[in-house]
């Protein structure tokens, strides 16, 4: 089991910026792909970013450039979003995959308002 948990969500004025964190249980880079996710009002879930056990990067086509996922050496991976719009305002997700196993974090509420 992986327990996830996120934090650094909030409000921001469009061109802003806002940093996510997800704090994982136990030590999972070797083995998993770790990511973001998230949610708008009305919409499915969607990929926002994902790095790998090879540190191999994935981002959606709609937030490249202005995006950047990250991770330290211990248990903690990051989603660094700048120059945020209004469409970018969502829950966010992170995630831990390896196989068929996947767990969730909770979500965290970015609303980006003029």
């Amino acid at each position: 089991q992986v327990q996830l948990v996120e934090s650094g969500g909030g409000l921001v004025q469009p061109g802003g910026s806002l940093r996510l964190s997800c704090a994982a249980s136990r030590i999972i880079f070797n083995n998993y792909f770790v990511g973001w996710y998230r949610q708008a009002p009305g919409k499915e879930r969607e990929m926002v970013a994902i790095i790998g056990p090879g540190a191999t990067l994935r981002y959606a086509d709609s937030v490249k450039g202005r995006f950047s996922i990250s991770r330290d050496t211990t248990k903690n991976f990051y989603l660094q979003m700048n120059n945020l719009q209004p469409d970018a305002t969502a829950v966010y997700y992170c995630n831990a995959r390896s196989g068929p196993q996947t767990y969730w974090g909770q979500g965290t509420l970015v609303t980006v308002f003029s």
